[in-house]
């Protein structure tokens, strides 16, 4: 988490767009296109990240990896803490985010899978196992319309 105190400058939010579209981009690259010194993103860089403001990360395409379903699922929780359920859902390999919600459900998680098939068994044999997981509202994503980290992950 970013420190309290930090403020996020227009150089600041210059650099990230650039480290946005190109995460490999040199700091002299940075530099000539925003016409400061190298030395200066340096030190704007190294600033957001000591203060946690900033990092640059590697994001990769789901499909990349052959997943070609995305099933977000709504988790709902009895009998134990959700905060205990959320920790256990984050170790199945299937599941790519655990988020904890206000609203519908206690918990939310977004799973990946490389075929549809591996659904059932996936619902049946892992999610439905995990001590206090009451029910589970599962959603197909249907279509992808946006899918945009403009900030990176938490």
């Amino acid at each position: 988490m970013a420190e309290k105190n930090f403020q996020f400058n227009e150089l600041d939010n210059s650099i990230i767009e650039i480290l946005k579209k190109d995460g490999r981009a040199s700091n002299q690259k940075v530099a000539d296109e925003l016409g400061v010194t190298t030395s200066m993103v340096s030190t704007r860089i190294r600033r957001m990240e000591q203060a946690k403001a900033m990092k640059v990360v590697a994001v990769s395409d789901f499909s990349a990896f052959d997943y070609n379903v995305l099933l977000p699922i709504g988790v709902d929780v009895k009998g134990r803490r959700a905060n205990d359920v959320a920790e256990d859902l984050a170790k199945l390999d299937e599941v790519a985010s655990v988020q904890l919600v206000s609203g519908k459900h206690d918990i939310e998680i977004l799973v990946t899978l490389a075929h549809l098939e591996e659904m059932s068994d996936f619902l049946l044999s892992k999610l439905s196992q995990i001590k206090g997981v009451r029910s589970l509202d599962p959603s197909f994503a249907v279509d992808i319309i946006k899918y945009d980290f403009d900030v990176a992950p938490i």
